[in-house]
């Protein structure tokens, strides 16, 4: 049996009192760490063979359904405000299309064919790169998708929580993350989306860093999207020009971020 699959270590969870129901919880939950610690070399591996692509103009796609389809669709989707990359750079695709990031699609995660339409719909190449995310590790459309990349010469990974299943004998760099039977039994939005995002995470940071969109340790490409973050990338201008805070800011919003403000200051 799968281990997502397996019993929950818990029972009678109707007749646990809140008390124990949130602290089993977080019992639970403090395995995911170490269960990606044990997956870094492989995460590594995946990373240094995407970058060599992104570094050449390729593009990263993610591929999952359900829960694991949404932490994709959340880690692209992010890429853009935190690291000033354009929206085409770090894609996400959910089987059953953005609707299914709300509600579910029916059987869309069970079509053999449906992934690669998507992928193709990119007009897709051999500088991408695509990771498959399923928990389960055998999701129909991320398995035949991850296969059809294979036979068109695409770098694939996947992010699984089950050993030796089918999406990580197709994938070229798969990981691994076992993290145990959920604390509601098969209940995968649970551990195994927690240790999916913490990977995920690590992918895409690691990335956007080894491609210079951080400086030291801040963002200064981001997206000035709302007060906030004018708010910080103001500070961070000051901080590295000197200008009063109004003055940062001005030259922020001139310039349209911290590194295009800081540069302009520099050379003015």
């Amino acid at each position: 049996m799968k281990t997502t699959e397996k019993d929950s270590l818990y029972d009678e969870l109707e007749h646990q009192s809140l008390t124990n129901l949130l602290l089993y919880i977080n019992k639970e939950d403090q395995k995911v760490a170490s269960a990606v610690a044990g997956q870094l070399e492989a995460i590594e591996l995946l990373v240094e063979e995407v970058l060599i692509r992104m570094r050449r103009g390729g593009r990263l796609f993610y591929i999952g359904a359900g829960t694991s389809g949404r932490l994709g669709v959340l880690d692209a989707s992010e890429c853009p405000p935190t690291f000033g990359v354009s929206h085409d750079r770090v894609i996400g695709i959910i089987a059953g299309g953005d609707g299914a990031i709300r509600k579910a699609v029916e059987f869309a995660e069970d079509s053999t064919t449906l992934a690669w339409e998507d992928l193709c719909s990119y007009d897709i190449n051999e500088l991408d790169s695509v990771i498959g995310i399923a928990a389960s590790g055998t999701t129909p459309y991320v398995v035949s998708g991850l296969k059809s990349c294979r036979e068109n010469n695409i770098l694939t990974g996947s992010i699984t929580c089950n050993i030796n299943s089918a999406i990580a004998q197709v994938a070229q760099f798969p990981i691994e993350i076992v993290v145990g039977p959920e604390f509601v039994t098969g209940s995968t939005r649970m551990k195994a989306g927690t240790a999916q995002k913490l990977v995920l995470n690590m992918i895409s940071t690691s990335l956007m860093i080894k491609l210079g969109r951080i400086k030291g340790n801040k963002m200064v490409d981001m997206q000035l999207s709302n007060n906030k973050l004018v708010n910080r990338g103001a500070r961070m201008v000051a901080s590295q020009t000197g200008l009063a805070p109004n003055e940062a800011e001005k030259y922020l919003l001139e310039h349209g971020s911290v590194r295009a403000a800081v540069n302009a200051f520099n050379n003015g």
